[in-house]
């Protein structure tokens, strides 16, 4: 990635038709009255990519996951995924979606909720046996597979979540801030099952406020105010800010400290620390 140019974005860019991103957004914008939370957003997404979503809260990353999933339209702009312009029947099946609010079946055990999930995506019962056994040790739940989601606490209940997400077997798995409220160790053990799925093939989305994150992904975006800022492998977005961590690259690119900053598309707004 050397001495590689970040890309320069044109919004509003027509989809390509010789290549199918597994996410593309083409001016992909949210206004609730007189707020614009996502502010034509042109993001391409390639198979098989491990990519963080980054910023600090309030900039735009959970609207624009919803839209992306089909959960909110669009003021403006269009999302495709896998070549379907979303919403599409045809490629429901083929997302799997966390989303920051815990959703689970409360009454459930944490087995039940696991297994449920696998045989709403029609997999087999040897297969949603060996996923279940895999995903809880995964996730650190393996010792309270039969604990009634109700009485757990947070944390687990956000690894319960997280766990019947990973059971639909997805070509695109969107993960929206999965690590919140996390313990580190536990972090790390999550971050190295993504790693796995990208291995096998499938595009895994993960939003986060936590830029120390940014380096475990192949390409990072970095989301402000409702605007792609800055968007490369992370080690080139270091090198091109000329700082040792994210955090800092992120600050100096909306300080307006980095020469050249139009090829970022950087927006000069300012105010804001990351959280």
């Amino acid at each position: 990635m050397e001495g590689k140019a970040l890309p320069i974005y044109q919004k509003g860019q027509p989809a390509m038709k010789d290549r199918e991103y597994a996410i593309e957004t083409i001016g992909l914008t949210k206004r609730f009255r007189d707020l614009t939370s996502l502010d034509h957003l042109d993001l391409r997404i390639n198979q098989g990519e491990l990519y963080g979503l980054l910023g600090p809260n309030g900039s735009g990353k959970t609207t624009a996951i919803k839209m992306i999933v089909g959960l909110l339209k669009p003021t403006e702009g269009e999302a495709h995924v896998l070549g379907h312009r979303i919403p599409d029947k045809r490629v429901v099946n083929q997302i799997g979606y966390m989303p920051q609010e815990t959703a689970v079946y409360k009454d459930l055990t944490v087995g039940e909720n696991v297994r449920f999930m696998g045989e709403i995506y029609g997999l087999s019962r040897n297969e949603i046996k060996r996923r279940e056994k895999d995903i809880l040790e995964c996730v650190g739940l393996s010792d309270q597979k039969n604990k009634v989601v109700a009485y757990l606490s947070g944390g687990m209940k956000h690894r319960t979540s997280l766990a019947c997400a990973l059971m639909s077997m997805p070509k695109v798995l969107i993960l929206d801030e999965p690590t919140v409220g996390v313990d580190p160790q536990l972090r790390a053990s999550f971050w190295d099952y993504f790693h796995k799925l990208r291995d096998e093939g499938t595009t895994v989305v993960v939003t986060t406020h936590y830029m120390d994150e940014a380096r475990r992904c192949e390409k990072a975006g970095f989301l402000r105010n409702g605007r792609l800022i800055m968007e490369g492998h992370p080690k080139e977005l270091m090198q091109r800010t000329r700082t040792d961590n994210l955090e800092d690259a992120f600050l100096a690119v909306t300080r307006g400290e980095v020469q050249g900053e139009s090829e970022l598309n950087v927006a000069n707004d300012q105010g804001g620390q990351l959280e």
